[in-house]
């Protein structure tokens, strides 16, 4: 990392987000790229996202739990990536048990930034305690981040024009 001025900025990009790309390894090598919404936690450079159990991110990262994660600006011309160690939850197994409490307090955490998780409740109306259960969701965190990489904004002038029409 350059300077605290770059680190802020990275901090800055990844907090005001709420999608990304998490990369986990697959069995052979190669990386496995997930579009995912997720909740940032700033003090603790947490990041965390709800996955389904039996799917290959959730799989890949309990054979190696090395994963980065990609957020980039609106433009997409300034990114973040995140590199840390993940941690995967207990899945969910009834609407009363801690990972269920996690993941309502997740869902709360993202909800209003990202289209259509404004409508889960959590434990007031009760569709996620017992939706998160019914499809084994389980909480992923990614951190410690740490922030490693970031691009700077790229003056249109540097590419040729688009051709035809």
């Amino acid at each position: 990392m350059a300077d605290e001025t770059e680190r802020q900025a990275l901090t800055d990009l990844v907090a005001g987000r709420w999608l990304g790309v998490l990369a986990t390894v697959k069995r052979d090598g190669r990386p496995q790229l997930s579009n995912v919404v997720y909740a940032f936690d700033r003090e603790r450079m947490l990041i965390r996202v709800s996955v389904t159990d039996g799917r290959a991110k959730t799989a890949n990262l309990r054979r190696d739990p090395r994963a980065s994660f990609h957020v980039s600006s609106e433009d997409g011309w300034s990114y973040a990536v995140a590199e840390a160690r993940a941690e995967l939850t207990p899945v969910a197994q009834r609407p009363d048990d801690p990972t269920v409490e996690e993941l309502v307090g997740l869902y709360r955490g993202r909800a209003g930034r990202a289209p259509g998780l404004g409508g889960l409740p959590g434990r007031d109306g009760g569709r996620a305690p017992a939706g998160a259960a019914a499809v084994r969701r389980a909480p992923l965190r990614h951190g410690p981040a740490r922030l490693t990489r970031s691009a700077r904004p790229v003056p249109p002038w540097r590419y040729p024009a688009p051709r035809g029409g």
